[in-house]
Parts: structure tokens; C-alpha cells; sequence
């Protein structure tokens, strides 16, 4: 498993960059931002992304959030355990509770507005609304096409994701000279490259969100969502008593800062 120790390495010492740190939750507002100046210009030609039936989109965003949680889970699961046992374990499960809890209220928001904001048009080029059908559900289970305030889910949940992937999987720094057995270190090594693979998909996936799909506005509201809710949560709430606290590694550094 020397190979996987090498791209380990590698990875660690990318995400330990302050810069990189820095730039990354800023990356998405700027692929938004441009992403939607493109779509808007006809810039992008069409292409095997352009279809929201293409394989990445039906079968990992669309379940991105259970993908998320999925490798997370079992990460936390074993670096919890190499540190602090039981207590460290509880605080970073009850992040993910948090996440989850964020997610959720997010989403359903979302789908709130669009329902509240929206009417029912027979097609995508009518220009009037049919008073018949007073929610989105109904008006396309007839057929018709519902237009509302579509905040897009995608760029918030592919953003929010990829910012919790980066605090949760900080603790890799130390983990990786820790000593661990075996069987556990290899794991541990497998899932923290596969978060990394999953970070990217996600990233991809939002560049293509943003050249091809929803309005510049419905795109920046729901990226900002996203930011706002790592934010909120790792750079403010997380810093105080009686909050989950920060992974491991983001605690020390933390500490350090204020020594």
C-alpha cells in the first residue's frame, strides 16, 4: 500500500495549505458566477452533461447528500477513535446530525418557495398560467410545466458537501503518522482518498451545473445557502461552548492561534 500512502501524502499536504483553505469556499461563488455569464452568452456547446440524465447526474447528485455520508460516516467513525475515543466520536456523529438537520431544512425550503412563488403554464413557452393546478406536484403530474423561484439544490448541496468533506477529513494531517493497526490505516487511507475523488465529482458536477442548467439567480442563491451554511456553522458556532466543536485537527489549530 505504499502507493496509497504516496497520494495520501499528497492530498494532505494540499488541504493543509492555508491558501488553499482560503480559495476553496470561494472557488464555488466564482464557477457560479462565471458558469452563469457563459450559459447566458451561449458560450458552452452542448455536451454529454448538458442532459440532466447523464450518469453522474442521476446517480450521484441527485443522492449526493447519502454518497456524502456514506464514505463519511465510516471515516469519522475510525479517526473519532484513534484520538478520543467515545467523546471525540459523539461531537463529530453530532456534526453530521447537524449537517444533515442543515441539508434537510435547506431543501424543503427551496421546494417552499417554488411551490409559493410558482404557477402552472401549459408548456415551457405559454405565456399564461391555468388557475386549475395550485402546486408543482399536481401541475406536472397533469403534464403542464410549473414556473417558480427554482433555487437551485444542486449548487447548494454539490457546495455545502464539498466544505464539509474538507473540515471533517482536516484530521488526516495527524491521523497519517498516528499509530494505527493495519487494517484500520488502510481503510482509513481508502476512504479519505475516495472523500477526495467524491470532493472532485462534486466540484465537476458543479461546473456543469453552472454552464448548463437553472438562471444566474436561482444558481448564486443556492451556492450562497451552501456557504452560508459551512460558514455558520464551522466558522462560528462550532468555535463556541455547547456546539459540536471542530474536527481535531481545525481544535489544535485553534488553540495554537490563541496561545
Amino acid at each position: 500500500m505504499a502507493a496509497m500512502d504516496v497520494i495520501v501524502e499528497k492530498l494532505v499536504t494540499v488541504w493543509r495549505r492555508p491558501a488553499v483553505r482560503r480559495i476553496f469556499p470561494l472557488l464555488f461563488l466564482l464557477i457560479s458566477s462565471v458558469g452563469s455569464i457563459l450559459k447566458e452568452l451561449e458560450l458552452v456547446p452542448p455536451s454529454y452533461f448538458s442532459s440532466s440524465k447523464n450518469f453522474f447526474n442521476l446517480y450521484f447528485v441527485k443522492v449526493s447528500w447519502g454518497w456524502t455520508l456514506l464514505l463519511l460516516t465510516p471515516f469519522l467513525l475510525i479517526s473519532s477513535s484513534v484520538h478520543r475515543g467515545a467523546s471525540l466520536l459523539g461531537q463529530r456523529l453530532l456534526s453530521l446530525v447537524v449537517a444533515t438537520a442543515v441539508w434537510y431544512i435547506c431543501t424543503e425550503t427551496f421546494l417552499y418557495i417554488e411551490d409559493a412563488t410558482g404557477a402552472c403554464f401549459q408548456s415551457k413557452t405559454s405565456l399564461l398560467a391555468t388557475n386549475e393546478f395550485a402546486s408543482k406536484a399536481t401541475c406536472r403530474r397533469a403534464g403542464f410545466n410549473w414556473r417558480g423561484q427554482d433555487i437551485s439544490g444542486h449548487s447548494f448541496i454539490l457546495t455545502y458537501s464539498s466544505l464539509l468533506i474538507m473540515e471533517e477529513t482536516s484530521p488526516m494531517a495527524i491521523l497519517r503518522t498516528a499509530s494505527l493497526p493495519a487494517l484500520a490505516r488502510t481503510v482509513l487511507n481508502l476512504l479519505y482518498v475516495a472523500l477526495n475523488l467524491l470532493v472532485m465529482t462534486w466540484v465537476w458536477m458543479f461546473v456543469c451545473t453552472s454552464v448548463y442548467f437553472h438562471q444566474p439567480i436561482d444558481k448564486l442563491l443556492g451556492t450562497i445557502c451552501g456557504l452560508l451554511g459551512w460558514y455558520l456553522t464551522y466558522r462560528y458556532w462550532y468555535l463556541k461552548p455547547f456546539s459540536p466543536g471542530l474536527p481535531l485537527q481545525r481544535q489544535l489549530k485553534e488553540q495554537k492561534q490563541h496561545a
